[in-house]
């Protein structure tokens, strides 16, 4: 364990966790009342988290086994020539499949692409696009969507305008003739901005029914937020982070809301372009989802406990997290969201030199740049 001096004082909070503790039961009751309408489309979600996308009947001949084999084979054996459930694993395979549909389920969306990252599936998404089209993004979007949007997407001809869409009519001003594709992320990272997801696709469709709202739904999971439910086309995860929930997986996911044909072009994109997940990682992935709802209970509690533990604090600044009663948005999370997750961002009263030093000696810090698995945040 490293012990330095960080040029302040030690982090000794004034209140017990098990005090923090009880204020956290306080709040949750609250809050659990407040959403109770919220959570009746989330019922039976433990249960799909558990079971989705598979069903022994499915391997009937071979005993019913309760948990899918992985499916490594690149090709499968035709009943005869062009006639085969699977041809070639980077069109499909069975241990893909399963994953797709259980995280379908868990979104109450149609279908469900999986990529081998959560930029190759915003990739696939903006090949949806021809040139001269227009995208509206939110503004404090994650780094890496941000560096696509700018740097790779605009090489096709493609423009992009970020907007601050907590302000409604700067959201509408921002629509042109040529918007094709609305980029919402709810709470955003790393500030953790919310955005009103259905008055947001309300307007965007009200302009163009056309326009394909995307949520990008890694902050929270499908366990505390369905952004289908609340008017977006297609929802966009990570699985990399609190889906697969365990730092040993790299993938990304594509939901659709009854867009059969939106459905049908982002599959064959990924048959086309190949950034497909390995039978292997979808397994890993496929496993991870069976333990979400627990996990996700246990940031949400861990998280607000630390982010109380952190406004209490002197050295701290200020303290966001969806969970406290100082968060600024609490209409929107009543109105979509039916929980909150681990993450939380701080602004500490130091200097760089200091904050780095900080960094470096939390006694849990893993030195890393990844979040929300297992090792990993609160």
């Amino acid at each position: 364990m490293r012990h330095h001096n960080l040029g302040f004082p030690p982090l000794n909070f004034p209140v017990k966790v098990n005090e923090f503790s009880v204020l956290y039961d306080d709040v949750c009751q609250r809050v659990s009342r407040s959403l109770t309408e919220a959570l009746k489309p989330f019922d039976g979600i433990d249960t799909v988290a558990t079971h989705g996308g598979y069903n022994p009947v499915y391997l009937e001949e071979v005993g019913r086994p309760v948990v899918p084999p992985i499916t490594l084979s690149s090709t499968f054996q035709q009943l005869s020539p062009g006639v085969a459930k699977y041809d070639y694993s980077r069109s499909g395979n069975f241990s893909r499949e399963c994953l797709e549909k259980c995280i379908a389920s868990l979104e109450d969306g149609h279908d469900c692409c999986v990529f081998s990252s959560g930029l190759a599936a915003l990739g696939t998404l903006i090949q949806v696009l021809s040139s001269d089209d227009h995208i509206v993004a939110f503004d404090d979007l994650y780094g890496g969507n941000g560096r696509y949007l700018r740097r790779l997407a605009s090489k096709s001809g493609i423009t992009t305008t970020f907007v601050d869409m907590r302000d409604l009519n700067l959201f509408r001003q921002a629509l042109q003739q040529n918007t094709r594709l609305v980029l919402i992320e709810s709470p955003s990272n790393p500030l953790m901005r919310l955005v009103d997801i259905s008055a947001v696709a309300s307007i965007a469709h009200e302009f163009n029914k056309d326009i394909i709202v995307v949520v990008d739904n890694t902050f929270m999971s499908s366990y505390f937020q369905r952004p289908l439910d609340h008017g977006a086309n297609v929802v966009l995860h990570s699985l990399t982070k609190y889906m697969n929930g365990h730092s040993d997986v790299v993938m990304g996911a594509l939901v659709t809301r009854n867009q059969s044909e939106l459905h049908k072009q982002l599959r064959f994109i990924q048959y086309a372009a190949g950034a497909v997940p390995s039978p292997f990682d979808c397994m890993l992935c496929l496993r991870g989802l069976r333990t979400l709802p627990i996990r996700m209970k246990a940031h949400m509690r861990n998280g607000l406990i630390v982010a109380m533990m952190l406004e209490k604090h002197p050295l701290v600044e200020r303290v966001l997290h969806p969970g406290l009663e100082s968060f600024p948005q609490r209409d929107i999370i009543a109105k979509q969201m039916r929980g909150f997750s681990g993450m939380i961002t701080v602004y500490l009263r130091c200097t760089g030199e200091q904050t780095k030093t900080f960094i470096t000696n939390l006694k849990s810090g893993l030195d890393c740049v990844d979040s929300s698995g297992i090792p990993g945040e609160a």
